[in-house]
């Protein structure tokens, strides 16, 4: 049973160049680098989620009151 699945992705043509060129440079497949790059922005993803839910407790301020701070420090 193979452990990969077949899918089709659309690129931009000069996207896919430039991943076909990267790919042969660090003599890696287009599959290769693909998946690296999903499982970074998965990773990011969790890095992120655990960032919410570390700071769920904290107090907020709603925003108007930000943009009021800012007007009053004459920043906007």
């Amino acid at each position: 049973m193979a452990t990969d699945a077949r899918t089709t992705v659309y690129l931009k043509r000069k996207v896919y160049r430039a991943l076909k060129a990267k790919a042969a440079s660090t003599d890696q497949t287009v599959s290769n680098l693909i998946n690296a790059a999903v499982l970074e922005a998965m990773r990011e993803d969790e890095i992120d989620l655990a960032a919410v839910v570390a700071r769920r407790k904290e107090p907020s301020r709603p925003f108007e009151k930000v943009v009021e701070d800012l007007k009053r420090d004459g920043l906007l």
